[in-house]
């Protein structure tokens, strides 16, 4: 295992996936079987590249911030801040499981809007 690559691989993988390139993402970065554990995304790769494909469709303009990556054993954290359409943000923390051989096999997920104000003045980040 080498947490720090598996760290940029994470990172890579997101990025590629968000930013529309959903199937170059799973040929570099997912292993054999794909997990998935986000309930609005089918188990496995074709099901995270329609997702993502259709993201990309409905909304071209949205972007996303690594915030932060945390890598242990065969576990990589993710914590981002993504800004959609209408200036509507979220704040996300993705885990991502990778095999022996450094690829990508299981992914879950949380997201959240960003609110407008917080009762103890703390941003998301």
């Amino acid at each position: 295992m080498n947490p720090e690559k598996n760290k940029r691989n994470a990172i890579a993988f997101y990025k590629t996936a968000y930013e529309g390139e959903p199937r170059k993402a799973i040929e570099h970065y997912v292993g054999d079987d794909y997990i998935q554990h986000n309930p609005s995304v089918s188990d496995g790769t074709e099901g995270f590249i329609a997702y993502f494909e259709r993201m990309a469709e409905e909304y071209p303009d949205k972007t996303i911030q690594f915030v932060r990556a945390v890598a242990e054993g065969d576990l990589v954290a993710l914590h981002t801040h993504q800004v959609w359409p209408g200036n509507d943000q979220y704040v996300t923390m993705d885990f991502f499981r990778f095999d022996e051989k450094g690829k990508i096999v299981e992914h879950w997920d949380a997201i959240q809007q960003v609110p407008p104000e917080t009762a103890n003045g703390n941003t998301m980040y």
